[in-house]
């Protein structure tokens, strides 16, 4: 979900004037996902690397992100949404995010309609990183380390692998987003930045998607 500074910048505003407008881009991408039936939606909200801003902007994201827990996580649960985060829950997070974010996990742990997975201080090469920790503290033998062993020691194992990856803004990089999950996903890229994001764009890069041959390193019978 990128672009928000720019798109606040574009209008004088301040870089948290493009967080907030990003609320309503989120919002209608999750009840497009519902509209279309699709079961799980990632989404990146704070990175590892995101510690790096302004302090300013870094308490700011920390406390939209609680008050967008508090603000939609009922509205959410009515529509049959399982919300789940995936990143480290570490000392940096604020001890109320944590709860905000248990409490949304807990209300909503048993919706099976569409799970959306916060991708919330995650890193890519940090949930690599800590599986192998587990596999080391499992005391996993060596020559039963396999992908099944490590993909088993991630955030989520139970989430199927993403199919598409959308990427707003412009920019062409997967900035250490589920680089383990990801390895075989179709990725699309866009121009428009996230606060303008819309179901309708959701809508046209899954369409884009369907029309891509997926051979997964063999092929075509």
């Amino acid at each position: 979900m990128d672009g928000n500074g720019r798109w606040a910048q574009r209008r004088g505003l301040a870089r948290t004037e493009g967080h907030a407008a990003g609320e309503e881009a989120l919002v209608d991408v999750t009840y497009g996902a519902l509209a279309i039936g699709v079961k799980t939606l990632t989404v990146y909200a704070f990175s590892t690397e995101n510690w790096r801003r302004p302090v300013d902007e870094v308490r700011y994201l920390m406390n939209f992100n609680r008050g967008l827990l508090q603000r939609r996580q009922h509205e959410l649960h009515a529509e049959g949404v399982r919300i789940t985060f995936s990143g480290r829950r570490d000392w940096r997070v604020p001890k109320r995010v944590l709860q905000s974010m248990d409490e949304a996990e807990g209300l909503t742990k048993q919706n099976k309609v569409l799970t959306l997975n916060i991708a919330f201080n995650y890193g890519g090469r940090a949930e690599i990183v800590d599986a192998v920790q587990r596999l080391v503290a499992d005391k996993v033998p060596v020559k039963k380390i396999d992908e099944k062993a490590l993909r088993s020691r991630l955030y989520h194992p139970e989430l199927p692998d993403p199919d598409l990856v959308v990427r707003t803004s412009g920019e062409y990089r997967i900035s250490n987003f589920l680089l383990w999950e990801m390895a075989y996903s179709e990725l699309v890229f866009t121009d428009v930045l996230w606060p303008d994001f819309r179901r309708e764009d959701l809508f046209g890069a899954i369409e884009e998607y369907q029309q891509r041959e997926r051979r997964f390193g063999g092929l075509d019978k």
